[in-house]
């Protein structure tokens, strides 16, 4: 029952990234991307662990974890470079 639960919301969360992608390409300006790129990779980061739940491998946990990380990162870098022009100082 909570195996079928979780794939379900999986699949549901697969459908609103390719939302989040429509929106990343076409949106109106760099920041409303930045905010898409960001959710697109916060729902692949729930989509890994709930990959990790339907086939009870924790080692897509830490897969989950090191994506999170990355995500974060360039996020604040495209941030940055929206902001100021240039990723330096």
């Amino acid at each position: 029952m909570i195996t079928s639960l979780v794939l379900i919301a999986t699949i549901i969360l697969v459908l609103l990234t390719f939302i989040g992608l429509y929106r990343a390409s076409v949106g109106p300006t760099a920041a409303d991307r930045i905010v898409a790129i960001n959710m697109i990779s916060t729902k692949v980061t729930t989509i890994i662990v709930m990959i990790a739940l339907i086939t009870a491998q924790e080692s897509y946990v830490n897969v989950a974890l090191v994506y999170a990380l990355l995500g974060f990162l360039a996020t604040i870098g495209l941030a940055k470079l929206l902001l100021k022009g240039r990723l330096d100082q």
